[in-house]
């Protein structure tokens, strides 16, 4: 054969998107060094599925010589019902992730282009970059999405627009009045897709209307996951509300079997255990205040949450420190390749997990900075 390599014939817009770096797997680690590690890298639910998910996917697994029900209708139903909101417009994914990318591919043509923030989840580029169009960034405020510049930045060749609440990594929020505004300010024919991942950790007032929204006509795509606070994120279920004659030209495009049997019964089942999701939550909040008043005894600055997750500011050896950590069983993200080189990223675990990782930090320091390491404070007492 002749002619250029066939990986060169890929189009340049292709060629150039960093692929995904996802975290290492806690088994991959634990072989390696041969030693019990902590994954807490990639914002996982330490608390596991509902115990009621997993077996309901037990049940399914009898049937799996089935396709599943490409509609996922049972699902959508129960969606229905619990959020008030008509099963013409809730769409499935394979996780959230599906559902970015089903976006861009549906809406963006040619002279197209999409509008998000820097520092923010790495799917939006992608994803609007494999279609060939432009995915325009503006910087963080604070840490928090810049609406106003997100505004300014949208034209009218404008068709996406990505905005995550809470952001990931930073965890920050902005509130359902601050979005009003912004929506006010968009035109008609770009649609705002409002990634709310880690909706269920966000406990704050006034913080999200999204879903009245939708059901008021609004040009909004509000995605949410049983990835985070369900504990499904290697079953890759998640959904979105939106205008229900956009959801109809997404499933034509979509994959016709997108979530299998086993993750549409393991959801639905999931959906029921409301205590299952309460545990889940309140191990996040006090997680979260344990983090804090560890990282505060260290003297560690770090960016307040509002998910299950925390950006630690550690200084120029953050990637060398989060490897040290590594070695101590400690598995956190270094977060130089989302914008962030001083800084990791750490998800909250159980109390035990927690004091582990604040341990390992406080080691991990001491030793890439050539110093004693200090007394460590356990953190947030436990009550």
């Amino acid at each position: 054969m002749t002619g250029k390599p066939i990986d060169e014939q890929v189009p340049a817009w292709i060629r150039e998107i960093q692929a995904y770096q996802p975290g290492r797997p806690i088994e991959e680690v634990e072989r390696e060094l041969g030693i019990h590690a902590v994954k807490l890298a990639s914002n996982e639910n330490p608390l596991g599925p509902s115990p009621m998910a997993v077996e309901a996917a037990r049940r399914a697994m009898s049937d799996s010589n089935w396709y599943p029900d490409g509609a996922g209708y049972y699902l959508r139903k129960k969606l229905s019902e619990q959020l008030g909101m008509d099963m013409e417009r809730l769409i499935l994914g394979a996780g959230s992730c599906e559902l970015i990318d089903l976006a861009a591919r549906t809406l963006l043509t040619p002279g197209d282009n999409a509008v998000s923030s820097e520092g923010s989840f790495p799917l939006y580029y992608s994803a609007v970059r494999a279609t060939g169009e432009r995915l325009k960034l503006v910087p963080l405020r604070n840490f928090t999405f810049d609406l106003d510049g997100i505004a300014r930045a949208t034209d009218a060749r404008t068709k996406v627009i990505y905005l995550a609440n809470p952001n990931n990594p930073t965890g920050t929020i902005f509130l359902a009045d601050t979005l009003d505004a912004f929506l006010a300010r968009i035109p008609g024919s770009a649609l705002v897709v409002l990634d709310e991942a880690y909706y269920e950790y966000a406990d704050r007032p006034g913080y999200s209307r999204s879903l009245d929204l939708v059901r008021e006509g609004g040009n909004l795509f509000v995605l949410r996951t049983f990835s985070k606070v369900y504990g499904l994120a290697g079953m890759r279920v998640g959904y979105a509300a939106g205008p229900a004659g956009l959801i109809a030209q997404m499933n034509k495009v979509r994959q016709p079997f997108n979530v299998s049997g086993v993750a549409l019964a393991a959801a639905e089942a999931a959906l029921d255990d409301l205590e299952h999701v309460r545990r889940s939550v309140e191990n996040n909040r006090r997680g979260l205040a344990q983090l804090e008043a560890g990282l505060r005894g260290q003297a560690i600055g770090f960016v307040p949450s509002a998910a299950n997750f925390m950006l630690v500011h550690i200084g120029a050896e953050a990637s060398r420190i989060a490897d040290a950590m590594l070695r101590l069983g400690v598995i956190v993200r270094p977060m130089g390749w989302m914008g962030f080189p001083e800084a990791i990223r750490v998800s909250v675990g159980t109390p035990e997990e927690n004091d582990k990782f604040l341990t390992a930090l406080g080691e991990a320091r001491a030793s890439v900075e050539g110093r004693r390491p200090q007394a460590v404070s356990p953190g947030q007492p436990r009550g």
